[in-house]
Order: C-alpha cells, then sequence, then structure tokens
C-alpha cells in the first residue's frame, strides 16, 4: 500500500519536474534526498530573511526614536521664535510710534511731497518735455512708491532733484526747442526727424504739425494738418535761427488742435449735401454762366446803341441801327404806319435783349426751394435714426442734420446772388428797351415834324 502511493507520488514528481529532469531515472533514495535538500535550503532563507525582518524593525525604531526627538526640538524652536516675533512686533510699535514722534511736522512735509511727486509725474507724462526728458518719469515714480512707505524717507538730493525737475518744466514750458527724435509719419513708419517744439504747446517738423500720445510716448503726425492759414508760417519757423516769428499755437496742449482738424472743409461740407447740394450747385453754376454771358452781351449792346445814338444817320448791325433802317426805309409813311413799323422792330429787338432772364428768375426762385427739400429729407432721416436708435448717440443724427442745414445754406447762397445777378441784367436790358423806345419816339416826332411843315 505504501509501495503504491509512493510510486502514485514519484510520477506526479516526475510530471512536475522540466523534461531534462523527466529524462533521468532517479530512485526512490535520490529522490528523499533531494527533497531533504531542498527543505534545508528553504529554511536557510526563512532564516535570512527573519534576520533581516528583525535587523529592519530595529532601525526603524532607531528612526522612529530620531523623528521624536526633532519634533521636540522643532516645537522648541517654533516656542522660542513664537516669543521672538512677539517680542519684535512689540518693539516695531515702540519704534514706530517713537518714529512718528520725532518726525513731528516732517511727516506733513513727506506726505506733501508724495503727493507732488505723483501729480508732477501724470503732469509730465502728459507733457510734450516728456519726448526730450524721459527718464524723470522713472525718478518721480521710485519717489512717490518710496514715500508712500513709512519706514523710509526721501533724502535731501532726492528732494532737491524734485524741485530741479519742476523748475525745468517751467523753463522749457517757455521756449523753442529744435531737436532730433523719432516720428510716426502718415503711412505708419517711424523714421528720426528734426522736430521743433514749441514751448509745450505744439510740436512740428516738415511743415507740419505732430500729435504727442502721452500712452506710447511718441509723436505722430497727424493724418490731417489742419487749414493752410496755419501752415504757411511753419516753412518760416524751421528755416529761422533766431527772432519773433507769427505762428499758430494750441494753448489747450493738443485738444483744440484735434478738433480743429476734425472740422470739415468746404468740400467735404458741400459732399454733406448729397444730391440735392450737387443740384443746387449745378443750377448756381448754370445761373453764374447765363448771368455772365448776359452781362457780356448787354455791355457790348449797349456800347454799340450808345455809338449809334451819336450817329443816327448811318445805321450799325445793333438794335438801334436795325431800328433806324426800318425809319430810313419809310421816309413818306405817315406817323400811324411809321409808329407801327418801328414798334414790330422794337418787338423783334426785345427778346434778343431780354434772353434767358426768364431762366435766371427760375433759377432764383428754385434755389431755396431745393435747400428746404433738402432741409425736410435730413430731418427725415435723423427722425428714422431717432425712431431706431434713440437720441443716446447724438452722431446717428449728425449725418441727417448736416444735410438738412447745408442744403439750406447751399439754396440761399445760389439764390441770393442769382437774385442780385438777374436785378443786374434785367436792369441793363430794361435800359437798352428805354433808349430803343426813346429813340423810336423821337423818329415818329421827325417824321410828324416833316408832315406837318407843307401844311404849315
Amino acid at each position: 500500500m505504501i509501495r503504491a502511493r509512493l510510486g502514485i507520488l514519484l510520477t506526479l514528481l516526475l510530471a512536475a519536474l522540466p523534461s531534462s529532469y523527466a529524462a533521468e531515472s532517479l530512485s526512490l533514495d535520490a529522490l528523499l534526498e533531494k527533497v531533504k535538500a531542498g527543505r534545508v535550503q528553504d529554511s536557510q532563507e526563512n532564516a535570512a530573511r527573519i534576520a533581516t525582518f528583525m535587523a529592519n524593525q530595529l532601525r526603524q525604531k532607531e528612526l522612529f526614536e530620531q523623528a521624536k526627538q526633532q519634533q521636540a526640538a522643532s516645537e522648541a524652536r517654533s516656542k522660542a521664535l513664537e516669543v521672538s516675533f512677539e517680542d519684535n512686533d512689540a518693539r516695531i510699535v515702540e519704534l514706530e510710534l517713537a518714529l512718528e514722534e520725532r518726525l513731528g511736522s516732517l511727516k506733513e512735509l513727506f506726505g506733501v511731497l508724495q503727493q507732488a511727486a505723483g501729480d508732477a509725474r501724470g503732469q509730465f507724462e502728459n507733457s510734450l518735455t516728456h519726448v526730450q526728458f524721459p527718464e524723470r518719469v522713472e525718478f518721480l515714480s521710485d519717489l512717490a512708491q518710496k514715500m508712500g512707505q513709512t519706514s523710509r524717507l526721501a533724502s535731501i538730493e532726492e528732494i532737491e532733484q524734485l524741485w530741479f525737475e519742476l523748475q525745468r518744466e517751467m523753463t522749457e514750458s517757455g521756449k523753442v526747442v529744435r531737436f532730433a527724435t523719432k516720428v510716426i509719419d502718415a503711412g505708419g513708419n517711424e523714421v528720426e526727424r528734426d522736430v521743433i517744439r514749441i514751448g509745450a504747446f505744439n510740436v512740428v517738423a516738415d511743415d507740419k504739425y505732430l500729435q504727442f500720445v502721452p500712452e506710447t510716448g511718441r509723436l505722430i503726425e497727424l493724418s490731417r494738418q489742419p487749414q493752410a492759414r496755419y501752415l504757411d508760417k511753419l516753412a518760416a519757423l524751421a528755416g529761422s535761427i533766431t527772432g519773433p516769428h507769427p505762428i499758430g499755437i494750441d494753448p489747450s496742449r493738443g485738444q483744440i488742435l484735434s478738433l480743429l482738424v476734425q472740422t470739415p472743409n468746404l468740400r467735404e461740407r458741400i459732399e454733406q449735401g448729397g444730391v440735392v447740394g450737387y443740384v443746387i450747385l449745378a443750377l448756381g453754376a448754370i445761373a453764374l454762366v447765363i448771368a455772365l454771358e448776359r452781362l457780356l452781351v448787354l455791355t457790348i449792346t449797349g456800347l454799340r446803341v450808345g455809338a449809334q445814338t451819336r450817329n443816327l444817320d448811318q445805321p450799325t448791325n445793333n438794335p438801334l441801327g436795325r431800328i433806324l433802317q426800318v425809319y430810313h426805309a419809310n421816309p413818306n409813311s405817315d406817323i400811324e404806319t411809321l409808329e407801327l413799323k418801328l414798334s414790330e422792330a422794337i418787338l423783334r429787338e426785345s427778346p434778343k435783349i431780354n434772353r434767358l432772364l426768364i431762366v435766371l428768375k427760375i433759377i432764383s426762385v428754385v434755389a431755396p426751394l431745393l435747400g428746404l427739400l433738402g432741409t425736410v429729407t435730413g430731418m427725415i432721416i435723423t427722425f428714422q435714426a431717432i425712431t431706431l436708435f434713440g437720441t443716446g448717440d447724438p452722431k446717428l443724427m449728425a449725418g441727417g442734420i448736416s444735410q438738412a442745414l447745408v442744403t439750406t445754406v447751399l439754396g440761399l447762397s445760389v439764390a441770393i446772388p442769382t437774385v442780385l445777378l438777374h436785378t443786374l441784367v434785367a436792369a441793363r436790358a430794361r435800359r437798352l428797351n428805354q433808349i430803343l423806345e426813346q429813340q423810336a419816339a423821337g423818329m415818329v416826332a421827325v417824321q410828324s415834324e416833316r408832315q406837318h411843315e407843307p401844311a404849315a
């Protein structure tokens, strides 16, 4: 029975062994020896593990004891530091009280000094002199920040430096200085230019006004310059060395200039009138051409008629001469017939003299009506903008109001000169007609005298 069981166990062991071992034929005694040797090796390994574990356990105990000692030392040091902190805090309070007591009135002085440094920094950052002296802003910032700390006081040198910067700003505000600096031109390019600073009011370069941008500390060329009457004096200033020169300056340091360049010129104002404005201007141009043509023609005709009145026996090519030709062509006609023929000749000359006068009169009446039409149209646009967007933004209504006002101005600007020109032209035409009628009446009177002389 035991042999059978050992045989089964041997079979299982052989099956579990690698093929190299299975290939060898082992006896039961050899197998027992191997099992015994393996048990001895396992016991040795277990003993080594236990010894290592015990050693580690002892090491952990030592480390734990060291950590406890360090904790105790740290707690003791923390208590000592807390006591020292409380002592130092009390000492700081005592020193601050002593400092305030010793400062006395100087504390108020340093407060005023801090405020003066802050105000000066803000003023210098927005001043045109900042382009020449940019380093002073950093000094004032440091000084103001330093004075804000109660533990630090300003030195005599720093106070004198603050006084010097304030005095230099006042001095430079009354100078006209020429220096080189970087300028942003109208194309957005940064170039080196010689600029002229006129006190703290304006900076010019190349006969153009420049604008100072405090946010960037740069000078930029205005994309749009003011009117030519302001720019004409810049060339004389740039070419001079000494002496007074008339020039336009901006006492508001750029605010008035920025508003001035936004003011629309004549062409832009006309464009605000829209289509109605262009129609009014076209009618005004037509009226001007007609008036000039009529004045020229009537003036020449008046000279010819005046010369003809001094020589009635030799008629020429003019209105009075053509009437004289009718008179000379009918020497034997009776008075009624001659009078009718002369009236017919005068009626033929009147349309030539009064030509296009009706057009001038129509334009003088239509121009203000068109201006009124533009006014109504502009107000309609304004009220539509108010309906859609309300009255919060005046710029939305500015377009319609501009059109309304500009068309009215254009209509009156065309109508008033047209009325004056029409009156002038009509007066000359009426004078010529009176001369013709007067001469015709004289011719009838001469003919009547001739017919009554034989009867007398």
